[in-house]
């Protein structure tokens, strides 16, 4: 009987490891590489009004489909892309929007601009918290199913972070994992806020800021923002 518990013991070891093989190897196989993930932020705080959150969205949607951004997308070492979009405004509401979805053609691009000029606006209305939505983004790309060879958090708002935890300690534990955080700042309400959001809030290899004067701005920002995204490329 012993002799025959070992072999037990033995048989189940074996089918053990198998069975982490098979489930490394599957695992391995459900995260396909892709250039970068980004995580789009939407914010919809109190400061932004029903027009300016349609700005966002026409202006994400439009930068998505434009030349330079397609051809950032073609030009990158996988030629693909995976981008989820969230609404974001106080600890309490973080809504992914649009889930992963990979972009590595106009046609791609073009289904997601779709989508995200149709989804309405989700969150409840509320402060701003930017740690918030970076503790969000992290889990986001953790558990997503593709891995990035570069991982990017975009954070665009017209604010301050004035909810939730504090937003330092939030992107310590964003930039830990190995992520870039981008800003855009839209200056209608805060002219200092480049100064904040590099203080605070961006960081990570190659992270840079980019300035919209107002949302009617927010769209090319937004092109030329995501273009240097794709491509790696940092600019202060």
């Amino acid at each position: 009987m012993a002799r025959l518990s070992i072999c037990q013991l033995a048989c189940f070891l074996a089918v053990a490891l198998t069975l982490v093989f098979l489930q490394s190897s599957v695992s391995g196989q459900s995260r396909p590489e892709v250039d970068v993930t980004l995580v789009l932020g939407i914010d919809c705080s109190y400061s932004v009004d029903a027009n300016e959150f349609l700005l966002q969205k026409a202006g994400i949607a439009n930068a998505i489909v434009s030349p330079d951004v397609l051809q950032a997308i073609a030009d990158g070492p996988i030629g693909r892309i995976a981008i989820t979009v969230v609404q974001w405004s106080s600890s309490e509401s973080q809504i992914t929007a649009i889930p992963w979805t990979i972009v590595a053609s106009r046609d791609d691009a073009t289904r997601l601009a779709q989508e995200i000029l149709a989804t309405p606006r989700q969150t409840a209305d509320g402060a701003t918290s930017i740690s918030a939505f970076l503790r969000h983004s992290v889990n986001l790309i953790a558990s997503g199913p593709y891995s990035g060879l570069r991982s990017v958090i975009d954070v665009a708002s017209d604010g301050t972070n004035n909810n939730g935890d504090r937003v330092d300690d939030a992107r310590a534990r964003a930039l830990a994992t190995g992520v870039t955080i981008n800003g855009l700042t839209i200056l209608h309400e805060v002219a200092w806020l480049k100064s904040y959001f590099r203080n605070h809030v961006t960081g990570g290899p190659g992270n840079f800021i980019i300035e919209a004067e107002s949302y009617n701005s927010f769209a090319e920002a937004m092109r030329r923002k995501l273009e240097r995204e794709i491509r790696g490329l940092g600019i202060s």
